[in-house]
């Protein structure tokens, strides 16, 4: 979403794609081993996401942390909450301990068992240890908020101020922010916008089994993909690794879900994802990748926006808060055209998917390709607006 992102500067470029007469080429070598950093990050969040949902799941039934059926909630029995606590502990412990362990061993005299690849970047990755740091501070905060919120409900003020309060200091003093050449104040701006509506998108998201955790998971993999094609390292784990613990989680979480990310996850996985987005280096002119590389972000996040948006409007029409819960979400409205729960958030899946996996080439196709794949997006986010907006038909005699 930025010309330069933070996280590429004093970082040497991974080997993963380079350039041959303009043409995209993988190394094998590099393939490998970038496929081995892959696994290993979506691999250690997975298992640490999987033992952790599972603890915690015990432990919120034993407590009695629990979700009860109430007003607009579909479930029809107590469903365990504190889902978000495993999913934070699988992103923050490794990108934290990762960091602090190349700040630690410095770059001379790595034991042999360190793989390659993080030696190589081991000072670029240790250098941003403060960043990572910021950035883990800023999603353990929201988390926090959200458990408080799941305990005892704080009402949409406290939790938007805090989320505001985030991304200000996100996008201020750490310097984590987009489009960064329209100037300091406006991108303060626009990144803290952009972070509080993705965080809010991801939250309302969180409305029927499986559906937030899968959709961010889809959209985690292919910022992977892109800021590995960027050349990028870190960024790519810290996708890869988000990736995984949403897995971990959906294992538990898809429907039936035995338990909840409640707003301690949710708001933590929208925060991410737009960390994320920001981080990745969509467009830089001195590697030839084009302009429109910058709404990568937008096209990927598509349905959620879209969701996030009609439901806002939806409400508002009625003269109801932007933040009060119902069932007018996308997902809910799938449901009342005849789909199961399963199948609307399938559905969802696929429409994610649909828009996404073709962003992934927006920073290196030219403006004609561009346009298709924009024009795509907008078919498909058009075909689902048609879709839940028809009458249902009556039924032939």
């Amino acid at each position: 979403m930025v010309p330069v992102s933070p996280c590429s500067t004093n970082l040497p470029p991974a080997r993963f794609v380079v350039r041959d007469g303009g043409d995209l080429q993988v190394s094998t070598l590099d393939f490998r081993v970038m496929l081995g950093l892959v696994l290993l990050s979506v691999g250690g969040a997975l298992a640490l996401s999987l033992v952790g949902t599972f603890v915690v799941r015990r432990c919120a039934i034993r407590f009695d942390f629990v979700d009860r059926p109430a007003g607009h909630k579909g479930h029809e029995k107590p469903v365990a909450l504190g889902g978000g606590i495993a999913i934070a502990f699988a992103i923050v412990f490794p990108i934290v301990v990762g960091t602090f362990f190349a700040r630690v061993l410095g770059t001379s005299d790595l034991p042999s068992w360190v793989p390659q690849l993080y030696a190589t970047h081991a000072e670029g990755i240790a250098s941003k240890l403060e960043m990572v740091l910021a950035i883990c501070g800023g999603a353990m905060v929201l988390h926090i908020v959200g458990l408080i919120d799941d305990r005892r409900a704080l009402g949409p003020l406290p939790k938007f101020a805090v989320q505001i309060a985030v991304a200000l200091f996100i996008a201020g003093p750490m310097g984590i922010r987009a489009v960064e050449a329209l100037g300091a104040p406006i991108s303060i701006a626009l990144t803290t916008f952009w972070i509080v509506l993705i965080t809010n998108a991801f939250n309302f998201l969180d409305n029927m089994d499986g559906l937030s955790a899968g959709v961010a998971m889809i959209a985690a993999a292919i910022f992977g993909v892109t800021s590995m094609m960027a050349g990028q390292v870190f960024v790519p784990v810290l996708a890869w690794v988000v990736a995984g613990s949403l897995l971990g989680f959906l294992v538990f979480n898809f429907s039936p879900a035995s338990i909840f990310m409640g707003d301690a996850g949710s708001l933590v996985v929208g925060y991410m994802m737009a960390v994320l987005t920001i981080l990745t280096t969509f467009y830089d002119p001195s590697k030839g990748t084009e302009p429109l590389g910058v709404i990568v972000p937008v096209v990927v996040l598509a349905v959620p926006l879209y969701d996030v948006t009609s439901v806002v409007i939806h409400r508002l029409r009625l003269g109801l808060s932007p933040f009060r819960g119902d069932r007018r979400h996308f997902s809910h409205r799938l449901v009342r055209k005849g789909l199961t729960e399963r199948g609307a958030v399938l559905t969802i899946y696929l429409a994610t998917a649909a828009t996404g996996l073709p962003a992934i080439l927006l920073p290196t196709t030219n403006w004609t390709g561009a346009i298709l794949i924009l024009l795509q997006c907008l078919c498909v986010v058009m075909i689902i607006a048609i879709l839940e907006h028809t009458e249902n038909a009556e039924p032939a005699d």
